[in-house]
């Protein structure tokens, strides 16, 4: 009992930790649909235990207000009406201050059910909860960045935090024989239904890089101008292009004459011998295209995972998010967790800088669309044997 208590208080407090160096204002902007207020992350997280631990296993709980859920429900269609996501950054309401003591409310109703016998059930929603809310604080992360990215004064977040990480090795590529090999979780410990069921797949062979592509590689990209060029890009890529204006990874500026990115240290020259980050599968697809290789395919980076370092960037696979063979979607409001997403979406694998501790492994299923590029997301080519 203790150790689910204090797991779960640990994992609250780094969420608020994450929120210290905002302003009050910087808690209630949504620039764009993608991006969620902080103030809605937290309440969302809170929402989650609220609405499928306090008020399933507490028999005497009451909520804290009766219209939370819907403001702070995310797409649980079964848990009930909830707010559009366009609409999250027109709340002034609640403040941020109530936000805080909704939050701790939960905390404190959370600590006395915790107190007493905990159930197999309620260590599963656990499990889910705290990983859950590992995700969001991920999401903070890259909502922060984008929020303070997109004000043209380029306010640092917090100067002493590094993003871009230099890989001081020679470049090599790791082999892959063709073969079957094992895929998906098995074991112990979390995972979610969609790292299921371990299973086995073929794999004609491969040579995956030992390193990420650098800012300086994808500056040549650029230079060459490749987001001129159609023959790189799908047909999609090419109306996203057009329809966009984009020309760069998501906060590059050219500043006389030479690139900058905002980083949540503020506005810096980029490091060209730092990994690539802000980059949609669309540009990380043209990019291996104009170098004349390809992005792996997730069973082929889960399958070489060990042989390379990970965990500077999230990295784009050639692999649609699609169900693995056996796959059964949970039932109830939970099910709605990752099933209903599989389509139109894209896995990367790996994990960031902006990732929580004890929140990776390489059977991890990260989704996206493939326009998007606010997440921390690099490249690793591929080619075959």
């Amino acid at each position: 009992m203790e150790n689910y208590l204090n797991r779960y208080h640990e994992i609250r407090k780094t969420t608020e930790s994450i929120c210290e160096p905002l302003e009050t204002e910087d808690y209630v902007a949504q620039p764009i649909s993608d991006v969620s207020p902080p103030k809605w992350h937290l309440a969302h997280t809170t929402w989650f235990f609220e609405t499928f631990l306090l008020k399933e296993f507490s028999k005497d709980y009451r909520e804290f207000h009766p219209q939370f859920a819907f403001l702070f429900n995310s797409y649980y269609v079964s848990a009930g009406e909830r707010m559009l996501r366009p609409n999250r950054g027109n709340m002034t309401r609640p403040t941020v201050e109530e936000i805080y003591q909704y939050r701790k409310y939960v905390d404190v109703a959370v600590g006395e059910l915790l107190s007493h016998i905990i159930t197999d059930e309620m260590k599963n929603i656990l499990e889910i909860g705290f990983n859950h809310e590992q995700q969001h604080q991920e999401l903070l992360f890259y909502d922060i960045k984008y929020i303070l990215g997109h004000n043209p004064l380029f306010p640092a977040y917090d100067k002493g935090f590094e993003e871009y990480f230099t890989e001081d090795w020679e470049h090599d590529w790791v082999h892959i024989n063709k073969g079957n090999y094992k895929i998906g979780f098995e074991g112990k410990g979390f995972s979610f239904d969609n790292e299921h069921n371990y299973h086995e797949v073929h794999l004609e062979g491969a040579k995956i890089s030992n390193k990420l592509v650098t800012n300086g590689e994808y500056a040549e990209f650029i230079e060459a101008k490749g987001y001129e060029n159609h023959e790189y890009w799908h047909s999609d890529a090419r109306a996203w292009l057009e329809e966009t204006g984009i020309s760069a990874p998501l906060y590059w500026h050219k500043i006389d004459g030479k690139w900058h990115y905002y980083t949540l240290s503020g506005l810096k020259p980029i490091n060209k011998e730092a990994p690539v980050m802000h980059i949609s599968f669309y540009e990380a697809y043209a990019f291996a295209e104009w170098k004349g290789l390809r992005l792996p395919t997730e069973f082929e980076w889960e399958t070489a995972a060990n042989l390379f370092d990970w965990g500077k960037r999230w990295e784009h696979t050639a692999s649609a998010y699609l169900p693995y063979p056996g796959y059964k979607k949970p039932a109830g409001a939970i099910g709605e967790y990752n099933g209903k997403f599989m389509v139109n979406q894209m896995v990367m694998r790996g994990s960031s800088r902006a990732t929580s501790l004890n929140h990776s492994r390489k059977t991890y299923r990260n989704f996206f669309h493939p326009h998007l590029q606010w997440h921390f997301s690099g490249i690793r080519l591929a080619q075959d044997l």
